[in-house]
């Protein structure tokens, strides 16, 4: 037995933890590796539900029958048909109509990176009532299914990586890690895991259960009428225009620069941390998703709130937060030591790190 320090918050919190051998399970891949007890691993967040489950057994004999949901196919082909034509309409855009979707594609991206990504799903940092307002805001304005559900589907993504229990299992090819997961029923072991689930978290944030019970009209609002009618009304841009780019287009990327982290993040990049897990390190995807495409390092220390080991390189969100923290309105990042990192790549890594 060894003892030594997993993370580290950035405000003076520690954990200890017990390195211990075992076998893990992912997908078909089997490897031995070295890992912290889940109760230490947690730390202080109180939580384990994000880290993978190694005594998950996927169920012997056929996969159910693909069930495709007729209305996502219809809906997304008509918003990615929308998007193509709002493309044709940018040389005819005012500037100030370029720079505001732009500014709604930011702000809604960290609704979705720092708020229920890196907060809600991961608890790697904590945030005042305003932050959490601020973010379950942008959340809405970047419509990708309300906090609860993200979240929800998110620690299963974790739990159960790469498994049939995985909503966006990237052993089932791109398109279906990318898009066609929504476009299917989820696979039965996704709904099981997902209703064992200890959201008990979730479900005590006021915040967040207020956005779940008014999605819906925060959303027509907030993702779609508000983008809109600000270049309308304030610079007398084209009401088409106004509604394909800040409100279709803006929303369409938004969309698939998150999807990129589900299905080229888990497929095209390196693996300096882990070589036996799919998630890869691909900074494109980063430079998309504002710092979610680090995912090698992500599955590998899914409690750290940077993501990443290299702070705000390609990284917009960990500068978010840290700009919060230095304002009083976040606190108690988790880190990990640089010490771990070092040990984590030379146990595991592919060895790609010392190419750099």
């Amino acid at each position: 037995r060894y003892l030594f320090k997993e993370f580290s918050s950035t405000s003076s919190t520690t954990a200890v933890g017990t390195v211990t051998s075992r076998v893990t399970r992912n997908g078909n891949a089997i490897m031995e590796k070295n890992l912290l007890n889940h109760e230490d691993l947690a730390g202080d967040r109180g939580m384990i539900d994000d880290i993978f489950d190694e005594t998950y057994q996927e169920k012997e004999g056929p996969k159910p029958p693909l069930r495709y949901v007729w209305r996502n196919i219809i809906l997304m082909s008509l918003l990615h048909l929308g998007a193509l034509f709002a493309l044709t309409l940018i040389p005819s855009a005012k500037i100030q109509t370029l720079a505001w979707a732009l500014l709604y594609f930011l702000v809604s991206a960290l609704g979705i990176t720092a708020g229920s990504h890196r907060l809600w799903s991961h608890r790697s940092y904590k945030a005042t009532l305003p932050l959490r307002i601020f973010l379950t805001i942008a959340n809405s304005m970047a419509f990708q299914n309300d906090i609860y559900e993200w979240v929800r589907d998110h620690r299963v993504h974790h739990k159960f990586s790469e498994t049939d229990a995985d909503p966006h299992n990237a052993m089932r090819g791109f398109f279906f890690s990318h898009i066609g997961w929504l476009l299917v029923r989820k696979h039965p072991d996704v709904i099981e895991k997902g209703q064992k689930l200890d959201l008990s978290d979730i479900k005590a944030d006021k915040v967040v259960m207020f956005q779940r019970r008014y999605y819906k009209p925060s959303v027509v609002l907030l993702c779609f009428t508000l983008p809109a009618v600000v270049p309308w009304y304030f610079w007398d841009e084209s009401i088409v225009i106004s509604f394909f780019i800040p409100a279709i287009l803006r929303y369409t990327i938004g969309l698939n620069a998150t999807w990129l982290v589900n299905s080229a993040a888990h497929m095209f990049g390196n693996r300096p941390y882990d070589q036996n897990i799919n998630p890869r390190e691909n900074p494109l995807v980063s430079l998309g998703a504002l710092g979610e495409g680090f995912h090698n390092y992500h599955h590998t220390f899914p409690y750290d709130y940077s993501t990443s080991e290299f702070g705000w390189r390609f990284n917009l969100t960990t500068a978010f937060i840290d700009l919060m923290c230095l304002l009083g309105l976040a606190s108690d990042r988790k880190k990990v030591s640089k010490e771990v990192i070092l040990a984590r790549k030379m146990r595991t890594g592919d060895g790609s790190h010392k190419s750099g």
